[in-house]
Parts: structure tokens; C-alpha cells; sequence
């Protein structure tokens, strides 16, 4: 219960923030000893983290939803900035979501290394550094047109690879793109929705079918330890919902005045910790 609690707090927190939640829950328990329990941290945390991001944004969707419908209806899907930028977060899906289809399995298995993430770490780390001193921060999101969408959603393609962060690489494109620091970061979080919430409906549904088909064994949850298990899971999703909650609101109001600076501080050093615990480990 406490690994679910840290991991889910973990999440919520690393999810938001261009750290890279991929590369924290390679290295927590890599750094701590511990061993996840498999489908039970992927739910707790896919699920907790699409809470999050809808519990936060629901009233945005909702009226992405309407315009987008009234577009379609009117027959002029186009005709004001809501209905251009839910396509544009449509368009902007698409990469992520091709290639989380392929690959996904392919790179969690070759990529899940502490080395990779020393790299990862750094070079996203240098690459939102020249975003923030080469942006000039003079568009807003409903200045954001078809080849933003398309450059920005390639980018966030690339948050499949461990250390890259979905948040901070297409933060760091939308600046690059010359879009301010809020809007970049409420376009990125738009843009992830679809992907967040896909990932943790695909999670639940393993869940549902391990359930269904008697495999609960395989992840712990049979008998005395499947109401354990149920628990566990609930605190995860509880953890990584709140946290991500509060984390997305705190990091919105920080962007309005502040730089991305401490984080491209906090990726190096943060390299640096894990290739100093990774050459004493000799792995």
C-alpha cells in the first residue's frame, strides 16, 4: 500500500511537470529495491492520472465537444478558434497514438534502462533550455494553426522513449513555435488528454479481463490478497489523481510569471544522481 501511495504521488506529480513520469517510475523503485506488481501500478496510475487530467479540464472538453458538434451539424467545422483547435488536438493525436500502438511494447522492453534515461535526461533537459531562450512567446493558443498541431504532436510521439516527457518535449516545441508558456502548457495538456485517458482505459480493461477470465492470480489478487489488491489500487488511482489535480493548477498559476529553468536544473542533476547510484550499482 505504501509503494502504491509513493508511486501514485509520483505520478500525479511527474505526469504534469517536464520530468518525465516514465523515467521517476523506472527509477524509484530501481533506486528503492522495490518490485512493481505489475497491472496493479499500471492501472492505479493510468487511471489515476486520466482523473486528473479530466477532472481539471472537463469544462474545456465540454465545450471542444459542443463546438466541434455544432461545426459538423453547421457544416462549418472550422468557423471559430474552439472548433480549429479541437481538430488541431485531433490532428496532433494521431502520431502519439500510431505510435504507442506499435512500438509501445517494443520500447518498454528496450528502453526501460537507467542509461537511457542519464541521456534522455539531459538532452530533453538542453532542449527545453534552448526552447525558453529561443522562444519568443508572442502567440497565444488560438493563434496555433495546422502546422503547429502537426510539429507539436510528432514531438509528443517521442514521449514513448523513458526520460523524454510527454509535457517537456511538447512544451518545448510549442515554445519553439513561439506560443507563451501558459498556452503552451494548456495546449500539451489538451493534447495529452486523448493518450492519457486512452492509456487508462486500456488499463482498466486488463483489469476487467484478468478479473473476468479468473487471472487475478497473476498480478497477487486471488482469495484473502485479491481485497488487498482492490486496496492498493484504489490508493494508487486516489494518489495519482490528487496530486496530479493540484499539480496541473500550481503548475499553470507558476507559468504565468516564471521560467522553465528549475526544471532543466532539476533533469541534470537528477542524471547525474542516477549515473552516480547506476556506475556504483556496476550494473
Amino acid at each position: 500500500m505504501f509503494a502504491a501511495a509513493v508511486l501514485g504521488i509520483v505520478q500525479g506529480l511527474t505526469e504534469f511537470l517536464p520530468i518525465s513520469s516514465s523515467a521517476h517510475l523506472i527509477l524509484v523503485p530501481w533506486l528503492l529495491g522495490w518490485k512493481p506488481e505489475g497491472i496493479i501500478f499500471d492501472v492505479s496510475l493510468h487511471v489515476g492520472t486520466a482523473v486528473a487530467i479530466l477532472a481539471y479540464f472537463w469544462k474545456d472538453w465540454l465545450a471542444l465537444a459542443r463546438e466541434t458538434i455544432t461545426g459538423l451539424v453547421r457544416r462549418d467545422p472550422f468557423g471559430n478558434a474552439e472548433r480549429r483547435l479541437a481538430w488541431y488536438i485531433i490532428v496532433g493525436t494521431l502520431p502519439a497514438a500510431i505510435v504507442g500502438a506499435l512500438f509501445e511494447k517494443k520500447v518498454e522492453g528496450a528502453l526501460r534502462s537507467p542509461s537511457i534515461i542519464i541521456v534522455t535526461l539531459v538532452v530533453l533537459g538542453i532542449v527545453l533550455y534552448i526552447s525558453e531562450l529561443r522562444g519568443r512567446r508572442t502567440r497565444k493558443m488560438q493563434d496555433l494553426n495546422w502546422g503547429d498541431s502537426i510539429w507539436i504532436g510528432l514531438s509528443q510521439a517521442l514521449a514513448l522513449i523513458p526520460g523524454v516527457s510527454r509535457s517537456g518535449i511538447t512544451i518545448s516545441t510549442a515554445l519553439l513555435r513561439d506560443v507563451d508558456r501558459p498556452d503552451a502548457a494548456r495546449f500539451s495538456f489538451l493534447l495529452a488528454t486523448p493518450v492519457i485517458v486512452g492509456a487508462g482505459m486500456l488499463e482498466g480493461w486488463r483489469l476487467f479481463k484478468a478479473a473476468g477470465s479468473g487471472g487475478l492470480a497473476a498480478i497477487g489478487m486471488t482469495g484473502g490478497a485479491a481485497d488487498s489488491g482492490w486496496v492498493i489500487l484504489a490508493i494508487g488511482i486516489a494518489c495519482a489523481a490528487i496530486t496530479g489535480v493540484l499539480c496541473i493548477g500550481l503548475f499553470l498559476r507558476y507559468l504565468q510569471t516564471k521560467t522553465f529553468v528549475p526544471f532543466v536544473i532539476y533533469r541534470i542533476v537528477l542524471a547525474a544522481v542516477v549515473l552516480f547510484f547506476y556506475l556504483r550499482s556496476g550494473v
